[in-house]
C-alpha cells in the first residue's frame, strides 16, 4: 500500500490539529489544477476557425452547461464555474494517478470527503439563503397523507446526511480499488516471471489482465468525474425545486 502513502515535501508549521506541511498529495493536486488552467488557457481563443484546443473547450463548455440545464434547470447556470471546476479537477487528478510515478489524490478519503462536504454544505447554505425555512420542505414532499410524513421525513433527513458520505466514498473506493488491483496483478506477474520455466510463460495471462484493467481504469477515471459532477447538479436541484 506504499503507493497511497502521504510523504512530506516541505515541512510547515502546525496550528493545533492543522498541519500546513506540503506533501506529495498537495503537489499532485496543484499539478491537476495547473493542468486544467493550462489546457483551457490555451484553448480559450476567439478564432473564427477554432483550432483543436478551442473546439475541445467549446465542447466541454456545452457538455457541462447541458448537464446543468437538464438536471437542475436554466436558472442554475450561475453554478457552471463550480461544476466545471469540480469535473475537470477530479478528471485530471484521476488521470494523473494513472502515471506509475504519480500520486492519486482522489484515492484518499480526506480529499474526496472535503470535496463532498463542501458541495453538500454549499447546497444547504444556498438553499437556506434562497428559500429561507421553505428549504426544509425537501424533507417533507408535498401531497402525502399526513401519517406518511412520520416515515418519509426521517428517511429524507438520513438520505440528505448520507449524501457527502456516499459521494466521497464512491470516488475514493473506485480509485483505490483499481490501483490495488493493478498492483496485485503486477506482483503476480513478477512472481511468475521470477519462477522461470512454464510459470514464466503463464505470466502472459496476468499481463493481458493488467492491460484490460488499465483500460478500464481510464474509463473509471472519466466516469467517476462525471458521476461527481452530475450528482452535484442533482443536489443543486434542491435549491430551486424545494416543492418536489
Amino acid at each position: 500500500m506504499k503507493q497511497f502513502e502521504i510523504t512530506p515535501i516541505i515541512e510547515g508549521p502546525k496550528f493545533g490539529p492543522i498541519d500546513t506541511t506540503f506533501t506529495n498529495s498537495s503537489l499532485w493536486m496543484m499539478i491537476a489544477v495547473l493542468g486544467v488552467i493550462v489546457l483551457f488557457g490555451l484553448g480559450s481563443g476567439r478564432k473564427l476557425i477554432p483550432g483543436r484546443l478551442q473546439s475541445f473547450g467549446e465542447i466541454c463548455y456545452e457538455f457541462i452547461m447541458d448537464m446543468l440545464r437538464e438536471t437542475t434547470g436554466p436558472e442554475a447556470v450561475k453554478f457552471f464555474p463550480l461544476v466545471f471546476a469540480l469535473f475537470f479537477f477530479i478528471l485530471f487528478a484521476n488521470l494523473l494517478g494513472m502515471n506509475p510515478w504519480a500520486f492519486t489524490t482522489t484515492s484518499h478519503l480526506a480529499v474526496t470527503a472535503a470535496l463532498s462536504f463542501f458541495v453538500v454544505g454549499m447546497v444547504f447554505v444556498i438553499g437556506i439563503i434562497k428559500n429561507g425555512t421553505r428549504f426544509f420542505k425537501i424533507f417533507a414532499p408535498s401531497g402525502l397523507p399526513f401519517i406518511m410524513y412520520f416515515l418519509i421525513v426521517p428517511i429524507e433527513i438520513i438520505s440528505f446526511i448520507a449524501r457527502p458520505v456516499a459521494l466521497s466514498v464512491r470516488l475514493f473506493a473506485n480509485m483505490m480499488a483499481g490501483h490495488v488491483m493493478l498492483k496485485v496483478f503486477a506482483i503476480f506477474i513478477a512472481f511468475l516471471v521470477g519462477s522461470g520455466g512454464v510459470l514464466a510463460g503463464a505470466a502472459i495471462v496476468p499481463i493481458i489482465g493488467t492491460t484490460a484493467i488499465v483500460a478500464l481504469e481510464f474509463l473509471v477515471a472519466a466516469l467517476q468525474a462525471f458521476v461527481f459532477a452530475i450528482l452535484t447538479c442533482v443536489y443543486l436541484n434542491d435549491v430551486y425545486h424545494v416543492d418536489h
